[in-house]
């Protein structure tokens, strides 16, 4: 985690960087002198656009929204708006928003030019959380969300969900707060890509990622004089279609028109207007149709630039993957940061609902929760790894179930005893010989009943250690070595069967015999390719569902989950994410580490089981990690 300091120094990096590569762009972009044409409209905020073959104009004055076909008016609606943006919903119909100055208030509309009427208020929202500068859409066909950010010049932004898996939200829900820059005056999305663009007035242009979900960090597009291109105050932003961004400067009048790396490639005056702040587009087939505008409702300014074909090809939208949404997620951890990081499940004997859930803290020790999702216990042990559970073992004299996780404080194995009633106490540790101890699985072996923890390095050591018990206390011995090339972490082992599967992070994943006596040798079983299982691979787990099993593989890389054959040719099953729950204010996880698979019930909503995982952004609110839980019933219907 960088600090505040770190940060502003690798921003100050950036600039240096950008002011060496800008030398090569400097002056280079000809001041282009496209015709400007003055509309015959005042307005604030401009739009043209055609639906189902016709032309429409959507724009704002200082006193309504308007809505013409040719001279004639659709629609009006009084008040004073600020910020027009539009979302196409289908080839006859728009969304639009827009911010009403005098309240605050956030106002949604749909326009359907052939509905009675045709502009229909959908939202009108009052907006406490920050004075609002601008609006932008995001539309991820990738995960089926329509929202809507909220960007404030005082350093925030709100993402508000309004659309989910084509059904509209009863009320726009709030599903992430961003942290951008203070003075930020712009955004505008890239809809192919998912990338925010954010205009820090007139000092720079940063990208961001647009899904909720996904990693707040920025890299720099553009940056002001002497080390870019920027001369004045960005008040307006257009992505288009090859990713490419039309940046609008307020005083002078300057349109850039910038490439989708941030290399300046052309610029045009607007000397018509004494400051502008609004910009729309209209992209054809080798040009791009631009409307300024003013606050103070000048006439509208119209020019076109010529682009390269490509810069107007719409790019294909991302196929769409299955989402899953949670129903339960477990109490946040105390502290920020990367703390919890694997799940492990204990089953009560008699009770299913009164099952627990572990949970390694990898700065205080273990977390337990309640099928409710409340901590009921902490041991503070140390900097846990992973962790696992077995069941049947002696200890001081009594039958108890046993919990192993890694420790990473001095590489051992520490050790917990489970009584009937679910209460965990402290059993010791195993002494290893390990330099960075870090992955941690259980085994139980089916021909013996012999208990065994798999543990591994960094280094891509794997030890196998046996599990004894004299009746009182418990014992651990080294009793095989494996090995793959580069740091593994996740690991599982089927007790039936006799087979161990390992995450080697950066490669894929592993298969080995379980079983202490069996050859050292394992198999290369899935590849990292980027695309379905992109790096880290993280936690592994195993599901049985009648004579199919699975293993489940958290894709770190792509914030995804993806089920696998467990046995050859280990075929695809199916790629899912986590998403956003409505209805239960639960947002969805990302940059998993840790997950569990259990296909045992824990009680109701999740009487056939359940996948638990761990959530490494943990938003709405942001707060301490925490782990989610889907039911399995809501994944078997996709594995069939």
């Amino acid at each position: 985690m960088l600090s505040n300091k770190n940060m502003f120094k690798l921003s100050m990096l950036s600039l240096v960087l950008a002011a060496l590569l800008s030398g090569c762009q400097a002056d280079t972009a000809a001041q282009a002198t496209p015709a400007v044409q003055a509309l015959d409209v005042n307005a604030s905020h401009y739009h043209k656009v055609q639906l189902a073959g016709q032309d429409y104009q959507l724009f704002t004055t200082s006193t309504a929204l308007q809505i013409r076909q040719g001279n004639r008016e659709l629609a009006q609606q009084a008040g004073r708006f600020s910020r027009l943006v539009l979302q196409p919903l289908d080839t006859e119909a728009l969304l639009l928003a827009a911010m009403d100055v005098n309240s605050n208030s956030l106002f949604l509309w749909r326009f359907s030019p052939k509905q009675t009427p045709s502009l229909q208020l959908l939202q009108r929202r009052l907006i406490s959380s920050r004075v609002v500068d601008d609006l932008c859409f995001y539309h991820s066909t990738e995960n089926q969300q329509l929202s809507l950010f909220l960007m404030g010049g005082r350093g925030g932004a709100d993402q508000l969900l309004l659309q989910q898996q084509q059904q509209w939200l009863a009320q726009p829900l709030v599903i992430r707060e961003l942290n951008i820059p203070y003075d930020s005056t712009a955004c505008s999305v890239d809809q192919q890509s998912g990338a925010l663009y954010i205009a820090e007035a007139d000092r720079a242009i940063w990208r961001y990622q647009a899904e909720p979900e996904a990693d707040e960090g920025r890299s720099l597009v553009q940056v002001n004089k002497p080390f870019g291109q920027l001369q004045g105050e960005v008040k307006a932003l257009q992505l288009l279609g090859d990713g490419s961004v039309l940046a609008l400067e307020e005083q002078p009048a300057r349109l850039l028109y910038l490439s989708a790396n941030g290399e300046l490639l052309t610029t045009a005056a607007v000397p018509a207007l004494a400051e502008a702040s609004g910009l729309a587009v209209q992209q054809q087939a080798e040009s791009v149709t631009a409307f300024i505008s003013s606050e103070q409702a000048d006439a509208v300014q119209q020019l076109t630039l010529s682009v390269p074909a490509p810069a107007t090809a719409v790019r294909s939208a991302k196929a769409a993957m299955v989402q899953l949404m949670p129903t339960l997620q477990t109490e946040a951890a105390s502290q920020r940061g990367d703390v919890i990081d694997d799940p492990a499940v204990w089953h009560h004997p008699s009770a299913p609902a009164r099952s627990l859930i572990l949970a390694t803290d990898k700065r205080a020790g273990l977390d337990v929760y309640n099928m409710q999702g409340q901590r009921v216990q902490q041991l503070s042990v140390g900097r846990l790894n992973n962790v696992d559970v077995r069941y049947g073992l002696t200890w001081q004299g009594a039958q108890h179930d046993i919990a192993v996780a890694s420790l990473r404080d001095d590489n051992s194995l520490q050790l917990f005893a489970i009584d009937n009633s679910g209460k965990l106490h402290n059993a010791g540790k195993v002494a290893t010989n390990m330099v960075d101890i870090y992955g941690l699985c259980m085994y139980q072996s089916g021909k013996t009943g012999q208990q065994f923890v798999f543990v591994n390095d960094k280094s891509g050591l794997i030890q196998q250690y046996r599990i004894d018990t004299n009746g009182h206390a418990w014992q651990g011995s080294l009793v095989r070595s494996l090995q793959v090339p580069s740091q593994p972490e996740g690991c599982v082992a089927d007790d039936q069967s006799g087979v161990l599967f390992v995450g080697e992070e950066d490669a894929g994943i592993w298969r080995f015999a379980a079983e202490p006596d069996a050859a050292v040798a394992g198999e290369q079983i899935i590849l990292v390719d980027g695309e379905t299982l992109v790096d880290d691979v993280e936690g592994l787990a195993l599901a049985t569902h009648g004579d199919n099993q699975y293993v489940i593989a958290s894709s770190q890389g792509n914030d995804s989950y993806v089920v696998y054959d467990a046995v050859a040719p280990y075929a695809l099953r199916l790629r899912f994410r986590i998403t956003t729950n409505p209805q239960l204010a639960i947002d969805g996880s990302s940059e998993t580490d840790g997950l569990e698979v259990t296909t045992r019930s824990l009680g109701p909503g999740f009487e056939q089981g359940a996948l638990i995982v761990q959530d490494g952004r943990n938003r709405m609110p942001e707060q301490g990690q925490n782990l989610k839980l889907v039911p399995w019933a809501d994944i078997l219907p996709h594995l069939n």
